[in-house]
């Protein structure tokens, strides 16, 4: 077979490639690669930088090989250059060589570039389009509800797939689940060449389906089991979809075993999960994993200051501290209330004042409470959690065994409702508005004492507000 003709062989590998891949993701990864010239059983290909031609070697190197083996009939090695700045900006001239026979072994191989040409030149890395750049360390609040969480994502970030891997990351809506993951993607990203895949859940299934429909699944597998690093977030999300799991075991198992970083999130801690793979459940529970509690509220005010900070614009302290007060649920309500104040402010050119604040948030601070959710389902949610009859939560028993879940229901009634201790206290056996407003106390004294009270309170609402939506 002539030399000249392989060049017409890798074109029509391309134009293979297109069709299985997609426009979008040809373009990502092919455009820039130039035909350089053939040997025998050889060609050499061109590629802008060492960044891009590591990336298509590890992505595509067995798919190129096998395209090429079924159109020539012949194992064809696929060599490379790094292509001078000159000469990667126009189309290079196409020379033909009778260079020595290559060996049929690995398809991608580097040769050793001309004396003439310049090194190469590391690749400038922009933002990752899968993570937002304000997801960072820097921007990250850290106080006593998250500090050992946030070091551990530190330190991953600065080794990933070494001692804290894989990491699970868990907590209610809203705690900074996404910003703490991300912020791990976005550190590895700029600081280093490896290949950072962000993704939620959804859009991981969404794919998985793609992969099965259009027959591409070799494609899903390649796409995760390769990369360096895999944040995944809200895996909840898995629940009772059985084929996702199973993928998601043995991507899990891929990475890890060749020292890859796997970072997950989820609502719940992995033994609360439904319907889920016990194999997966396993790996999970032997991940590091911490536990994000809502904040307390000096570190809401920390949180708010450097919002207000960040967007150039100043809230009085009453304000700050009306709004910490008052939504203490997580980190997405409370800066969603203070955006409300900042677009105030933008919109009408004022300053906000606490009677302002007060009126413009008078729904937000409203609705930071349930609706339609009854004292019933609080202690039915409560005494199963407990194991326990909701009778004894309504009746006369005071062992520690019944008063402490007591307590707690009328904590969370008083939390989560808008009914009154007088409300809370008939619905409990009949019991004054002042054991209420004791049990309330009780508890808060406790969340001072008890780090894992938070955990435990988060848990049970949790269960409430599923068994409240049934």
């Amino acid at each position: 077979m002539e030399q000249s003709s392989y060049e017409g062989f890798w074109d029509e590998t391309l134009n293979q490639m297109r069709a299985e891949l997609g426009e979008e993701e040809f373009d990502g990864w092919f455009t820039g690669i130039k035909y350089l010239r053939s040997g025998k059983n050889s060609i050499i290909i061109g590629f802008e930088s060492a960044f891009h031609r590591d990336k298509v070697i590890k992505r595509y190197q067995k798919t190129l090989a096998e395209k090429l083996k079924a159109l020539t009939g012949d194992a064809i090695s696929l060599n490379f250059e790094i292509l001078p700045d000159s000469e990667a900006e126009t189309e290079p001239a196409k020379r033909e060589t009778g260079g020595k026979k290559e060996a049929p072994g690995s398809v991608l191989r580097e040769t050793a570039p001309e004396k003439t040409k310049k090194p190469a030149e590391k690749a400038k890395r922009g933002q990752h389009p899968q993570m937002r750049d304000d997801y960072t360390f820097e921007k990250y609040v850290i106080g006593k509800n998250n500090d050992y969480a946030a070091n551990a994502a530190i330190a991953i970030s600065r080794n990933p797939g070494t001692a804290y891997n894989p990491f699970l990351i868990y907590g209610g809506v809203g705690l900074g689940k996404t910003h703490l993951m991300q912020a791990i993607g976005n550190h590895v990203h700029e600081n280093s060449d490896n290949e950072v895949i962000c993704i939620t859940s959804e859009d991981f299934l969404n794919e998985y389906m793609d992969g099965i429909a259009q027959g591409k699944m070799n494609f899903f597998k390649n796409k995760f089991r390769n990369t360096d690093v895999l944040l995944i977030d809200d895996i909840q999300f898995f629940q009772d979809k059985r084929g996702v799991q199973e993928e998601l075991f043995h991507t899990f198992n891929a990475l890890h075993k060749t020292k890859k970083q796997l970072v997950f999130t989820c609502d719940r801690p992995p033994e609360e999960l439904k319907k889920f793979d016990e194999r997966l459940i396993t790996r999970f529970s032997q991940s590091l994993r911490v536990d994000l509690q809502p904040p307390n509220y000096e570190i809401r005010c920390a949180i708010l200051r450097k919002t207000a900070e960040s967007r150039k614009s100043s809230i009085p302290n009453e304000v700050i501290d009306l709004i910490s007060k008052n939504i203490s649920s997580n980190i997405r309500d409370l800066i969603g209330a203070l955006n409300t104040l900042i677009a105030y402010t933008e919109i009408m050119g004022q300053p906000v004042t606490l009677e302002i604040a007060q009126q413009k948030l008078r729904d937000v601070l409203a609705s930071n409470r349930q609706a339609n959710l009854t004292i019933e389902t609080i202690q039915k949610a409560t005494a199963d959690f407990f194991s326990l009859n909701s009778n004894d939560l309504r009746g006369k028993k005071r062992n520690q065994k019944v008063v402490y879940p007591r307590q707690l229901a009328m904590y969370i009634c008083r939390e989560m409702t808008d009914y009154s201790t007088t409300e809370i206290g008939d619905a409990f056996g009949g019991r004054d508005h002042a054991t209420v407003i004791y049990s309330i106390e009780k508890i808060n004294n406790l969340k001072i004492t008890d780090p894992t009270l938070d955990s435990t309170i988060e848990s049970l609402k949790r269960q409430i507000k599923e068994l409240s939506s049934k």
